[in-house]
């Protein structure tokens, strides 16, 4: 800016036409709300985002310092193989289990159900329009959000309950747990497991004939190898008497097959056979 006599002349330098702000917005006026409040962009918004990467931050550190487990490579032939989901579906894997949600109903489950959820989610900052913030003076949402939880956290553990059960009648040890052995044990990279080399025994004996004809052959097959649980080599694991009292009061998910067995015409001394050619199954 230059003065010349009482004349006032002004030089611009670059372009002055961008006003500056020198005042901050006004922040609005939250005395009407109960508790603690302010604006969402950008303040809680911002507050919401550093959560988020300290979040981020901290599963980097785990997935660095824990590799993740991996098993065998894939086999489609092995059929004790029992695929579960990640921990954080484990929740609706079991609900998915349950009668009304699946088979006939399954487009409830998997649709239907959740959509519900989900859009009721989304609509919760439209319906909830109350003042309140303490979650024990807004029953109804608070009421549902516990009810939720608990339910998540219930089918979760009957999911991860179930699945241990499972190992536990089956005798099977996963396969990421095996490898991880083998690695420990300085054997690097575990191969493939093995084929088995157990074949059925005793072809001829009246014993396969009968197995044949039984409840037996519907679920591991004509071969003994599945879809069920394969039989070859059963009789390394259980005696006669042992197989018997399976077949009259059923193990796991297994129910009880005497009676269907018993319907099909076969006889007690035919079950009886049949028990004692299965322990004759035995790997070479």
């Amino acid at each position: 800016m230059a003065h010349h006599h009482d004349e006032e002349k002004i030089v611009y330098v670059g372009d002055s036409r961008v006003r500056v702000r020198d005042k901050k917005p006004m922040q609005p006026d939250f005395s009407a709300y109960p508790g603690k409040s302010e604006v969402f962009v950008p303040n809680f918004l911002l507050k919401e985002w550093m959560v988020g990467a300290v979040v981020l931050v901290g599963f980097m550190v785990l997935v660095l310092s824990h590799p993740a487990p991996l098993g065998y490579i894939a086999d489609p032939n092995n059929t004790e193989f029992i695929p579960m989901p990640d921990w954080y579906f484990l929740f609706l894997y079991q609900f998915l289990k349950l009668p009304y949600v699946s088979e006939k109903f399954i487009a409830l489950g998997t649709v239907g159900i959740p959509g519900i959820a989900f859009t009721a989610l989304m609509l919760v900052p439209f319906l909830d329009t109350g003042k309140e913030r303490r979650f024990y003076r807004r029953p109804v949402t608070s009421s549902i959000m516990f009810l939720t939880l608990i339910a998540i956290f219930y089918l979760t553990w009957q999911a991860w309950d179930h699945y241990q059960h499972e190992l536990e009648t089956r005798g099977i040890t996963p396969e990421h747990i095996l490898k991880h052995e083998e690695v420990l044990a300085g054997k690097g990279s575990a191969p493939t497991p093995a084929k088995k080399t157990a074949t059925i025994v005793a072809q001829d004996d009246p014993g396969y004939a009968i197995y044949k004809q039984a409840t037996c052959v519907s679920c591991h097959g004509a071969d003994l190898t599945g879809p069920m649980p394969s039989l070859l080599g059963i009789g390394d694991k259980y005696t006669q008497e042992e197989i018997m009292d399976i077949i009259v009061n059923g193990k796991g998910g297994m129910q009880p097959q005497l009676e269907d067995n018993l319907a099909r015409g076969l006889t007690e001394a035919d079950i009886e056979t049949l028990a004692s050619w299965l322990a004759m199954q035995k790997a070479e």
